[in-house]
């Protein structure tokens, strides 16, 4: 069969070998670099949650062991920000809630936790009451912001979709029982 003088030069196109490493590298590349910024990604994220969560537990431990001390919510989230050491902006973008509960009278608390928009958004603490008596069950919450790093690309494009402002949020809660005075 003759192929026509216009179609002769896609035949060696097609028969040429040159380059087909090239080809699979510009279509196999941005794959494993997505899973690779994905992977880092992740490990941020689950760091920073284990920080946070460490970080609240230790805050928590020692709100026990101070009986009789009334913590006031900078000095908590400060205690907070110095142990865990992964929160950028941490002053601005830690948010705590204490809540006391009734454990005979049961209230569910509200899902939707207390985040602060924007680092340089500070609103009036929602709820840090440290009112509790003696046995009483209090519930603290701790709630962080950031920006992921790759947030264009990615799980950090899928973990910002959900926020306008493109922010991940990560929470974190305790539970403890006020000692008595």
């Amino acid at each position: 069969m003759i192929l026509p003088a216009s179609l002769r030069p896609l035949r060696r196109f097609r028969k040429d070998t040159d380059a087909t490493v090239t080809v699979e590298f510009a279509i196999l590349m941005p794959l494993f670099l997505m899973f690779l910024f994905s992977t880092v990604e992740l490990g941020m994220l689950i760091l920073r949650q284990s920080q946070l969560e460490r970080a609240l537990d230790i805050a928590v431990r020692e709100i026990r062991l101070t009986t009789g001390a009334a913590p006031q919510h900078d000095i908590v989230r400060d205690q907070i920000c110095e142990i865990s050491g992964f929160i950028d902006n941490c002053s601005s973008s830690l948010r705590l809630e204490m809540i006391q509960l009734d454990p005979f009278a049961w209230v569910p608390v509200n899902e939707q936790p207390d985040c602060i928009s924007k680092p340089e958004e500070i609103l009036p603490v929602r709820g840090f009451s440290n009112d509790g008596e003696s046995n009483d069950l209090m519930l603290i919450r701790a709630c962080m912001r950031f920006k992921p790093i790759f947030s264009d690309w990615g799980f950090g494009e899928s973990l910002s979709t959900a926020d306008p402002e493109g922010l991940v949020s990560l929470v974190a809660t305790s539970a403890f029982v006020q000692e008595p005075r």
